[in-house]
C-alpha cells in the first residue's frame, strides 16, 4: 500500500526562517548537502553556524546566519526590537554545542544594502541548488515582494527588500528550499499559526503586529491565526512567506504515524519559548478509507463558488465555463434565476479544489459582471476510482472503476467512446452498448491508474 509523506509544522510559537530552517535540519533535513549549498551564494558578510541549545529544557537545533558588523541588521536585538518598557521572560537559554558547523562563505560581488526582487533571484540563480529549490525559493521572495508592494503601494518589481533582502533572509529561504527539497515530502500540512501583538521597531519604524507584510501574506493565502496576549512578533514576513509558499493543507489526517520529529529554535526571548516543531509523519495514501464498512470511501474536501449574474448573454456564460473547466475547475454549471425587483437572471456554480480558488475567481471577476462570490467549504465522501483500457472489438477503451465495496462499477469515458464512434464510423450509443457488454462478459482491464483529481 502506497504511503504518503507529511510535513506538519506546529506554529504554537509562530514561524520565522532560521526556526524552519533548524526545524527541518533536526527532522532530517541532510546537513552536509545544505552547507554544500550555502557555500555557493554570491554574497559576502556571513557566516553559517549550526549547533545544538536548549530552550525551556528542550533540545533543539539552532540554525543561525552570523552576520558581520556591516551586515548587522538588529534582528534579534530585543532592545532595538520592543524598546527598554518589553518585558523579558526569565527562560535561560543555554547553549549545548553537541556539533557545531562553521561555514564561511565568500563573495565577488558587492554587497546591496537594498535589494529588490530581481537582485535576490540573481542570487539564487548563482546558487549551486537543485530546480526544484530553486522555484521554492523563487516562489518564497514573489510572495514577500507582492506582500511588500500592497504595504507600500507600489509595482512589485519596484519594492526594495531591507530586512527581507538582508543576505541572512537570503541564507534562511535558500536553506529552507534545500532542505524542503531534500526531505521530499508529499504534503506540507499548517493548521494555524500564533501570533503576539503589541508593536515592533523595522526599517519603516514602530509598526503594529502583525507588520503590514505577514497581515497581507496571511489574509491573501487565508491561513488561520491565533493571537495570543504576549506582547511580541512571533511570525516574522520570511516565515509567513515561506508557509504560505509550502502549505497544501490546514487539515491533518485522521490516523497517522509519526517517523521524526525536528524542533528548531528561534533566537527572540518570550514569555512562551521560541521554538518551531516539525514532524514528519507517514500515512497510508488509501487510510481514509473504511475497513470496518466498504474499505473504499474517502474522505474529502471541495469548494463551492456561486454568484448571481443579471446582464450577460448565455454566449458569454458558456465562454466562462470552457475558461473554468480549462482552469481547473471540476464542475461548473449555470441555472436561471429571478433575482431582486424579478429580474432574470443566472446562478453560475463552479466546483473546484481549495488550490484552484484564486485562479477561478479572477476568472469570474473579468469575464462577468459580477462584483461578489459566495465561497463555501464542503465535506464529501467519494469512492475510490481507477481509469482502465478494456478490450473491444472495435479497440481499446478508457474506463473509469469505482469500487463500491461489494463490487466494482464501471463506467464508459465520453472521450475515448466517441473517438471509438469516429474512428469506426457507428453510432456512439452502439459504442457505450459494446463496452457495458466487454465488462460484464469479464473483459480484462489493464493500464490502471489513480484518478482521484478528475472529480
Amino acid at each position: 500500500m502506497a504511503k504518503k509523506k507529511i510535513l506538519y509544522w506546529e506554529c504554537s510559537s509562530g514561524i520565522s526562517g532560521d526556526m524552519a530552517v533548524a526545524s527541518l535540519l533536526d527532522a532530517g533535513a541532510d546537513e552536509k548537502v545544505l552547507l554544500e549549498v550555502l557555500k555557493t551564494i554570491p554574497a559576502h558578510g556571513f557566516d553559517i553556524k549550526i549547533s545544538r541549545v536548549s530552550k525551556s529544557g528542550l533540545d533543539c537545533c539552532d540554525f543561525n546566519v552570523v552576520l558581520d558588523k556591516d551586515h548587522e541588521n538588529h534582528d534579534h536585538d530585543m532592545e532595538y526590537l520592543f524598546g527598554h518598557d518589553h518585558i523579558h521572560s526569565h527562560e535561560h537559554m543555554e547553549e549545548h554545542v553537541y556539533n557545531e558547523d562553521h561555514t564561511h562563505l565568500q563573495e565577488d560581488t558587492h554587497h546591496h544594502e537594498h535589494r529588490n526582487l530581481s537582485d535576490v533571484i540573481a542570487i539564487i540563480d548563482k546558487t549551486h541548488i537543485t530546480e526544484n529549490a530553486r522555484a521554492l525559493a523563487v516562489k518564497i521572495f514573489t510572495i514577500l515582494a507582492q506582500a511588500e508592494a500592497k504595504a507600500h503601494g507600489t509595482d512589485i518589481n519596484h519594492v526594495h527588500f531591507h530586512e527581507v533582502g538582508a543576505i541572512d533572509s537570503i541564507a534562511d529561504i535558500i536553506a529552507v528550499s534545500v532542505c524542503l527539497d531534500n526531505l521530499a515530502v508529499d504534503e506540507v500540512c499548517i493548521p494555524s499559526m500564533n501570533e503576539g501583538c503589541g508593536t515592533v521597531r523595522c526599517q519603516h519604524g514602530i509598526l503594529p503586529v502583525p507588520v503590514p507584510a505577514v497581515a497581507n501574506i496571511i489574509a491573501e493565502y487565508g491561513i488561520a491565526v491565533n493571537q495570543m496576549d504576549i506582547k511580541g512578533e512571533f511570525i516574522t514576513p520570511t516565515g509567513a512567506a515561506v508557509a504560505a509558499a509550502v502549505r497544501t493543507t490546514d487539515r491533518l489526517p485522521d490516523k497517522y504515524i509519526i517517523k521524526k520529529i525536528g524542533i528548531g529554535a528561534g533566537k527572540r526571548t518570550y514569555e512562551r519559548p521560541s521554538i518551531l516543531r516539525a514532524m514528519i509523519i507517514e500515512t497510508d495514501a488509501e487510510s481514509e478509507c473504511g475497513k470496518a464498512n466498504t474499505g473504499c470511501e474517502e474522505a474529502d474536501y471541495i469548494y463551492k463558488l456561486e454568484s448571481n449574474i443579471d446582464d450577460c448573454t448565455g454566449e458569454i456564460l458558456g465562454y466562462v465555463m470552457d475558461l473554468l473547466y480549462n482552469a481547473g475547475a471540476r464542475e461548473v454549471n449555470y441555472m436561471p434565476v429571478f433575482m431582486k425587483k424579478n429580474r432574470p437572471g443566472w446562478l453560475i456554480t463552479v466546483i473546484c479544489k481549495e488550490e484552484n480558488i484564486k485562479t477561478l475567481e479572477n476568472i469570474i471577476f473579468s469575464e462577468t459582471t459580477t462584483i461578489g462570490i459566495r465561497r463555501q467549504k464542503m465535506e464529501r465522501t467519494i469512492l475510490k476510482r481507477e481509469i482502465s483500457e478494456i478490450a473491444t472489438p472495435l479497440g481499446n477503451a478508457v474506463v473509469k472503476v469505482c469500487d463500491s465495496g461489494d463490487s466494482k462499477v464501471f463506467y464508459p469515458e465520453y472521450e475515448s467512446a466517441a473517438a471509438i464512434a469516429k474512428k469506426n464510423n457507428v453510432p456512439l450509443k452502439e459504442v457505450y452498448d459494446i463496452i457495458k457488454r466487454e465488462i460484464n462478459s469479464g473483459g480484462q482491464c489493464g493500464k490502471k491508474e489513480k484518478d482521484r483529481d478528475k472529480l
